[in-house]
């Protein structure tokens, strides 16, 4: 089955995934900080049966995960293709983890919030983001009540997250804003629009391989369709930006030359660290969006920028490895996939 991450969507020059995030609550329980083992574990079994149990029409969906029962490395990988924070994993006790076949939807379990349920799509899509994971939070608030307030929303235990409860994000390719430098200015600007742009796993994230995250910080006193609606028209700026700037960037010999040898590395190299995967793969993301590489697909690099991570190359190969040998198989990997 193809993952979410495996493809290209609208605007996918730009927008390479959409996320919708929900954060929710059971009323009978406190919230996550004040819980004991003991409620940790009822909360993870009613949500586990709400969408495993007989009576549930989409069970054959999903899969359940105890986290406590990974390894760091089958953790790791979980964060690298942004099925869940890098919070969750940070203290796995207690925690699970519900997760659609195809990877587009995960349900967190006891993370900061009992339940956050989040759907990722290809390219620009909020809507149909939005329209999945508001279908799975009907069910689940069958089963399970969720606490809510007449005044202020879906309660939820940072106040920050208050009301719609609702983080809706854009991973978005800046390669020519990057390069001319207007990011901070761009960040600064945002800010003050209610939105704020972070690297690419989040909150204290740095942005590599030029992947920002765009996304909505404002959630009590504004609905979830004017939350979308705001976070696309600023999204739709930025691309238009990034496209103009691109469009001047082309226009130079040191651009084409840049891109020519960053993919002439990657279909060469035989020794491939991280670092130098992400700035390499960037370069031929910008270069396709030129049409300067034409035999190369947006699908193909998407699937690259998961599939070479550290922990889930391991993950794939089955085994754990120094990081030597991590890079001599992620200069395989890249080799086979852009040849």
């Amino acid at each position: 089955m193809d993952k979410w991450y495996e493809k290209s969507g609208d605007q996918g020059d730009v927008v390479i995934s959409t996320r919708i995030r929900l954060a929710r609550n059971l009323k009978e329980f406190p919230f996550p900080c004040k819980l004991q083992d003991e409620e940790r574990e009822k909360v993870a079994t009613a949500v586990r049966a709400a969408i495993l149990g007989e009576q549930s029409a989409i069970s054959s969906s999903f899969e359940y995960i105890d986290m406590k029962r990974l390894t760091e490395t089958q953790a790791v990988s979980l964060v690298e293709r942004h099925l869940v924070s890098p919070e969750f994993i940070s203290e796995r006790q207690g925690r699970g983890l519900l997760l659609m076949k195809d990877e587009s939807v995960s349900i967190m379990i006891n993370e900061e919030d009992h339940v956050r349920i989040q759907v990722m799509k290809q390219g620009l899509d909020l809507e149909g983001a939005y329209e999945m994971a508001d279908r799975l939070d009907t069910l689940l608030d069958e089963e399970l009540s969720f606490a809510f307030d007449d005044r202020l929303g879906y309660l939820t235990q940072c106040l920050t997250n208050l009301g719609t409860g609702m983080r809706a994000s854009l991973m978005l390719h800046l390669p020519a804003l990057q390069e001319s430098g207007a990011m901070g200015r761009i960040a600064g600007s945002l800010s003050k629009l209610g939105m704020t742009i972070r690297g690419i796993y989040g909150e204290g994230s740095e942005p590599r391989g030029a992947l920002y995250q765009l996304s909505n910080q404002v959630t009590l006193g504004l609905s979830e369709q004017a939350a979308m609606s705001n976070l696309k028209d600023i999204a739709m700026q930025l691309i238009s930006q990034e496209r103009a700037a691109r469009q001047a960037a082309g226009k130079h010999i040191e651009t084409l030359d840049l891109v020519g040898r960053s993919l002439g590395i990657l279909r060469g190299a035989r020794v491939l660290n991280n670092d130098e995967f992400m700035k390499l793969v960037s370069n031929v993301r910008l270069g396709i969006s030129l049409g300067v590489i034409d035999n190369i697909s947006y699908d193909t690099i998407n699937a690259l920028l998961i599939e070479a991570q550290p922990a889930t190359l391991m993950e794939n190969a089955g085994k754990t490895m120094q990081p030597q040998e991590r890079d001599v198989l992620r200069a395989k990997l890249v080799q086979e996939a852009l040849h």
